[in-house]
């Protein structure tokens, strides 16, 4: 227990030392530039007090469960050595972690209520559930695909610039074609992807991965996966509004 609070009272700590630069920049400009009195500063405080309180527990959670147990299963599938399960487990781990993203379940309800005002789709419940899931599992298959690639870059050690270089120039020639109100969607969803869910579980996995295999640094070959779980979802995004419309 007192091991517990040495932890949470260290995290809690950096979390208000990361923090307080906003507070300060939102006071400095509501005095000194725009010369109010900042309002509702008691909801303020205590919004910024209930922040930080869960930033500390959202943090001290990724340290304590999340990093340990992805950076642990990428490890026992690299000693179990069965190639298709490590792949198949990588593209489950991006799919399933893309699909529970609050941000993306966020943007793609306020993609589909946008599309309904733009008579690109009706405007009925059914029309606008229906966009919005296919936009969350095109995404979260493109992050699946991604991370699939990404892990069979890490076994054999392929340079990530080809791969993403390649990748943007896709992306480049897609937004050419792609409908113009599908293109922004597009891009914010490659954002989204790389949220509080995805982030910690596919980095512990790329780590654990590069970790296991003899002549891989987690350094130079662990990260990287995340770069393609922001690219994937440009390409699919644009390709299902092609598709749709």
């Amino acid at each position: 227990m007192i091991q517990l609070l040495k932890h949470l009272s260290r995290t809690f700590k950096d979390s208000f030392r990361d923090l307080i630069p906003i507070f300060v920049v939102i006071a400095v400009f509501q005095l000194l530039v725009l010369q109010r009195p900042i309002p509702n500063i008691a909801d303020l405080i205590s919004g910024f007090i209930l922040v930080v309180i869960g930033l500390t527990f959202f943090i001290y959670g990724l340290q304590l469960g999340l990093f340990p147990i992805g950076e642990s299963m990428a490890k026992a599938f690299a000693r179990k050595g069965s190639l298709t399960w490590l792949l198949i487990f990588a593209f489950a781990l991006g799919f399933g972690t893309t699909v529970a993203e609050p941000a993306l379940i966020a943007v793609a309800a306020e993609a589909a209520v946008v599309a309904a005002d733009g008579n690109m789709i009706e405007n009925t419940p059914q029309a606008l559930d229906e966009y919005a899931a296919g936009l969350r599992l095109t995404v979260a298959f493109s992050v699946g695909l991604a991370i699939f690639i990404g892990v069979i870059r890490i076994i054999k050690g392929w340079p990530i610039q080809y791969l993403i270089l390649g990748g943007y120039i896709g992306v480049v020639l897609m937004t050419m074609i792609a409908p113009a109100e599908i293109i922004g969607i597009a891009y914010d969803s490659g954002g989204v992807t790389t949220s509080t869910i995805t982030v910690p579980l596919v980095t512990a996995l790329g780590v654990g991965l590069a970790s296991s295999i003899k002549g891989r640094n987690p350094m130079t070959d662990g990260f990287g996966l995340i770069a393609f779980a922001s690219l994937s979802p440009m390409i699919f995004v644009m390709g299902y509004g092609m598709a749709i419309t």
